[in-house]
């Protein structure tokens, strides 16, 4: 773990894998003290945002060095968030294909999985899920599509997505969900936040 300084008021601790992260990010929302504005998990670091006028940079290293990571491997939580999916995606057949699992054992594999929200990005409402089991792992499309339907369900590398809104796109879709992953009256706006817990099944 490496943290770097980001400006007047904040840090950038770096990891050597998504699964540091997951550990250490947990740890750190469980037990943010005072004057800590917002943490934000990516693919391999985490910045963390704070206010000067209540703690100080030593602090915040010294709350940093003291984090014990938490164990990511425990399966899914009571509060995981249940997305109901049509499996009816245009590459769903393809991806069948691709992992030899056919299409109904893709749904399956993507049903029975215990995603975890890993980091966001893309666009607002999107967020990155892991926990999937390795035969998921698709490549992206040879060729992305320039319009991705809102609510449209796609696998890429190790991860799962869900389009929060029409969108350019190169992921290979293999469903589709009406829940509503970005509302500016919800608060947070965002259903899908780093840390959450996510079950897909099929409808």
């Amino acid at each position: 773990m490496r943290v770097l300084d980001v400006g007047d008021g904040a840090v950038l601790v770096e990891f050597g894998t998504l699964d540091a992260v997951l550990a250490a990010f947990r740890a750190l929302d469980s037990s943010r003290p005072d004057g800590i504005d917002d943490i934000v998990p990516a693919a391999r670091t985490i910045l963390v945002r704070f206010d000067r006028r209540v703690t100080n940079r030593e602090s915040v290293r010294a709350w940093l060095r003291d984090i014990r990571p938490v164990d990511t491997a425990e399966g899914v939580r009571a509060d995981a968030i249940d997305i109901g999916v049509h499996y009816d995606g245009p590459d769903l057949e393809e991806v069948g294909d691709l992992t030899g699992l056919g299409v109904a054992g893709v749904i399956a594999a993507h049903t029975g999985a215990d995603w975890t929200v890993a980091f966001a990005g893309f666009a607002p409402g999107f967020g990155y899920l892991v926990g999937g089991p390795e035969s998921l792992h698709v490549p992206r499309r040879s060729s992305p599509r320039t319009s991705v339907p809102s609510g449209s369900v796609g696998l890429a590398g190790g991860f799962s997505g869900i389009y929060p809104r029409s969108s350019p796109g190169g992921w290979q879709l293999i469903g589709s969900t009406d829940v509503s992953l970005w509302d500016t009256d919800r608060d947070p706006p965002a259903l899908l936040r780093p840390g959450v817990g996510v079950r897909f099944r099929a409808v």
